[in-house]
C-alpha cells in the first residue's frame, strides 16, 4: 500500500525525495506530497493524482532543506484530493507526518482531540497521529517521547514518519504490521516503505521489526522497541536484489506476491470492523454505513458483479441464505442491465467491483438507483465513481493490486460479505448471541490459517509441475465449493491459458464425464463434511475413466486418501469461512502453471485490470 520515503543528509532533499517516490509508482496511489524542512519552517506540498503532478506544481519553486519526507497515498479515509494527501501536519504545521495502514480507533481518538479544540482540516486517520503527537510533544517537550506516547494508544497496523522543525537534524519513523526499510548511507540515511526507493543510494538497511521505531540523524541511525523504549542493537542486511526483484519485494511476480499478501489484506479488512470487549470480538461495526429497519424488512439481496467480483457475489448468496436466512440472487452485470429485472424498493442491491469503474456494474448500478432501491458498493478504491454513486460504500483496504488476475481483491471482498451476512444475520436474530461471538472468533483467525497455507504451497507447487500441460481441467464442488469452483477455473484460465471448467459436481454425469479422459485434470473442492461422501463418488467416477484427480479439503480423517491422487488438506475452519481458504491452493496452482507454461502471469494477453467498456 502506498508509498513512503524520507532523506536526512548533506544533500537537497527534495530531488531525493520525488525520486525515490518513483521508483514506488508500482505500487499504485492516487496522490503525492512531500514535507522539507526549509530553515525554520516545514514546507508542504501535495497534489491528487499523479507524481508528475506534484513535480509540476514545484516546478518553478526553490525549496531547499536538507530534510524530508515524502509520500504516495491510496485513499482509505477521505477520497483522493490535496487537502487528504499526505503529509498531513499539526495545527501550527511544526509537525508533519507520513503514514501507510489503517488506524482503527481513529474516530475515538479524533473525537478527543476535538474535544481538546484541535481544528481537523481533512478527512484522513493520518491527521489524527500529527494532532495527538503535537498534544504528547506539548506535555513532555522531547520529540521522540511524543511519538511513542502515541504510538501507545494507536490501534490498527501503520508505517509512519514524523519531522518536526524544533528538531531539524533528525526523521523518527516507525511500524507496526506495515513494511518500512531504513537505508544506511554515508552522511546521510534514507527510510522507504520498499527497497527500489532506496537501491540507488545504498544497499545496506535496516528492515524494522514489529513495533520498532527509528531515529534517523546524518551521521547514524537509532532503534529503539516502541513499547519500551529499550534501544536494539542490530547489524543491517546487504540487499543484493536487482530492482525488478526489488519492485515485488524479492518475489518473481506480482501475483505471488499478492497471493502472499493475502494474510495481511484481510487482517486489514477485518480488523478495523470488529467491536471489542476485554479483548473479544463482540460486535461488528462499518464506520461507513448505517443499518436500519430496512434489513429487518428486507426480503431479498441482488448482487451484481463481473468476473471475479460475481463469483464472490455467487459465495456470498451462500453467506447470505446460510447466515441470515435471507434470500439473495446473483446476477452477472453485462446480464442484468439488458433484462428489465423486477426490482423493489425494500430489495437491497450490493454491487461489487474491484476497480470501481467497471462499466456494467456501474450500469446495473444506476439501473437499480433508478427504481429507488438502496445500494451499496463494495469496492478496493476511495473516490472511485462506484463509491461515489452507491448509497453506501464498504471499502476492502486489500491495497493496491499490481498483477491483471485478482488474487487478494477477491479474498478481501468475501471477508467484506462475510462481515455483512453476519451483521445481517444478528439484525435478523437468525444467530443466537453466543453462535455469533464464536463466529467471529473463528473469523479472527482466518489470516493466521491463510499463512498456514501459504507455507504448504510446496505441495501445490509440485503438483503443478505434474500437471501443467494437462488439456482439460475440471473444478467441482458443491454449495460453497461449487461457488468457489468457479473462481478457482477463471484464474487457472486467466494466466495459464489452460482450458478449465467449472461445474457443480452433481453435473459431472448430466454431460461433462463425457469428456473426462487421460488428458483431464480434475479438481474437487470439498471442505463440507457431510458431502465429503458426495464428492467421493464423483472423484471415482473420474478416476475410473482416466482421470489424475486432487481434492482441497479440510478433512482430517482420510475420507479422500484412497481416492485422489493428491490430498491438499486446508486448516479447519466453518463452512461459511471456508472460501477464503479453498481457493488460494487453486491461485497458487494457477500461477505455477502459468509459470511452467513460460506466460507472464502479471500480465495476461488480452485481459485488462479495470473493464471500463462493454
Amino acid at each position: 500500500m502506498c508509498g513512503i520515503v524520507g532523506y536526512v543528509g548533506n544533500k537537497q532533499a527534495t530531488p531525493v525525495l520525488i525520486d525515490s517516490l518513483k521508483k514506488l509508482e508500482y505500487r499504485g496511489y492516487d496522490s503525492a506530497g512531500i514535507a522539507v524542512l526549509n530553515g525554520e519552517d516545514i514546507l508542504v506540498r501535495k497534489a491528487k493524482g499523479a507524481l508528475k503532478v506534484l513535480e509540476q506544481r514545484i516546478a518553478g519553486e526553490t525549496i531547499k532543506g536538507s530534510l524530508g519526507i515524502g509520500h504516495t497515498r491510496w485513499a482509505t479515509h477521505g477520497e483522493p484530493s490535496d487537502v487528504n494527501a499526505h503529509p498531513q501536519t499539526n495545527v501550527s504545521g511544526t509537525i508533519a507526518v507520513v503514514h501507510n495502514g489503517i488506524i482503527e480507533n481513529y474516530a475515538k481518538l479524533k473525537a478527543w482531540l476535538q474535544s481538546q479544540n484541535v481544528v481537523f482540516r481533512s478527512e484522513t486517520d493520518t491527521e489524527v497521529i500529527a494532532h495527538l503527537i503535537n498534544y504528547n510533544y506539548e506535555q513532555s517537550g522531547d520529540l521522540l517521547q511524543a511519538v511513542l506516547a502515541t504510538l501507545s494508544r494507536l490501534e490498527g497496523s501503520y508505517a509512519l514518519a514524523v519531522i518536526c522543525s524544533d528538531y531539524p537534524d533528525r526523521i523518527i519513523c516507525a511500524r507496526k504490521e506495515c513494511p518500512l526499510v531504513v537505508g544506511l548511507g554515508s552522511g546521510e540515511n534514507f527510510i522507504a516503505s520498499d527497497v527500489p526507493a532506496l537501491l540507488e543510494y545504498t544497499r545496506e538497511v535496516y528492515f524494522l521489526e514489529q513495533n520498532e521505531t527509528a531515529v534517523l540523524y546524518t551521521d547514524h541511525v537509532d532503534l529503539f522497541k516502541s513499547k519500551t523504549g529499550e534501544k536494539v542493537i542490530r547489524e543491517p542486511y546487504h540487499v543484493d536484489w536487482d530492482i525488478s526483484a526489488a519492485e515485488k519485494g524479492g518475489y518473481p511476480h506480482f501475483m505471488l506476491k499478492e497471493i502472499h499478501e493475502q494474510a495481511k489484506a484481510l487482517t486489514d479488512t477485518m480488523r478495523p470492523r470488529l467491536v471489542k470487549d476485554g479483548g473479544r470480538a463482540v460486535d461488528i461495526k462499518f464506520d461507513e454505513m448505517s443499518f436500519g429497519d430496512e434489513w429487518k424488512s428486507a426480503q431479498r439481496i441482488i448482487i451484481t458483479a463481473c468476473g471475479t467480483a460475481y463469483h464472490a457475489g455467487v459465495v456470498a448468496k451462500y453467506m447470505f441464505e446460510k447466515l441470515a436466512r435471507l434470500q439473495a440472487d446473483v446476477d452477472v452485470a453485462s446480464e442484468f442491465r439488458y433484462r428489465n429485472p423486477i426490482l423493489h424498493k425494500e430489495d437491497i442491491f450490493i454491487v461489487i467491483s474491484q476497480s470501481g469503474e467497471t462499466a456494467d456494474t456501474l450500469a446495473a448500478l444506476r439501473l437499480a438507483k433508478s427504481a429507488g432501491v438502496k445500494v451499496i458498493a463494495i469496492t478496493n478504491c476511495v473516490g472511485s465513481t462506484v463509491s461515489r454513486e452507491a448509497d453506501e460504500v464498504i471499502y476492502t483496504w486489500a491495497g493496491p493490486e499490481i498483477a491483471v488476475a485478482s488474487t487478494k481483491a477477491y479474498t478481501t471482498q468475501l471477508m467484506c460479505l462475510m462481515l455483512l451476512a453476519l451483521k445481517a444475520a444478528k439484525i435478523r436474530g437468525t444467530v443466537s448471541g453466543d453462535d455469533y461471538v464464536s463466529m467471529l472468533a473463528g473469523l479472527e483467525q482466518i489470516p493466521g490459517k491463510v499463512q498456514e497455507i501459504l507455507d504448504g504451497k510446496s505441495i501445490i507447487q509440485k503438483f503443478a509441475s505434474e500437471q501443467f500441460n494437462k488439456g482439460k481441467i475440471f473444478y467441482i464442488g458443491r454449495q460453497f465449493d461449487s461457488a468457489t469452483s468457479l473462481e478457482c477455473a477463471l484464474k487457472l484460465k486467466e494466466v495459464s491459458y489452460m482450458h478449465s471448467e467449472a461445474f457443480a459436481a452433481g453435473e459431472l454425469k448430466h454431460g461433462p464425464i463425457a469428456l473426462v479422459d487421460s488428458d483431464t485434470l480434475v479438481v474437487a473442492v470439498a471442505t463440507m463434511p457431510e458431502l465429503y461422501e458426495k464428492i467421493g463418488s464423483n472423484i471415482v467416477e473420474v478416476k475410473t475413466r482416466g482421470a489424475a484427480t486432487m481434492v482441497i479439503t479440510q478433512d482430517d480423517g482420510g475420507n479422500f486418501k484412497t481416492q485422489a491422487d493428491v490430498v491438499f488438506r486446508i486448516p479447519p475452519v466453518s463452512e461459511v469461512f471456508a472460501p477464503m481458504l479453498s481457493v488460494i491452493p487453486a491461485q497458487l496452482f494457477a500461477y505455477y502453471c502459468a509459470v511452467l507454461r513460460g506466460n507472464d502471469p502479471d500480465k495476461p494477453r488480452n485481459l485488462a485490470k479495470s473493464v471500463t467498456v462493454e
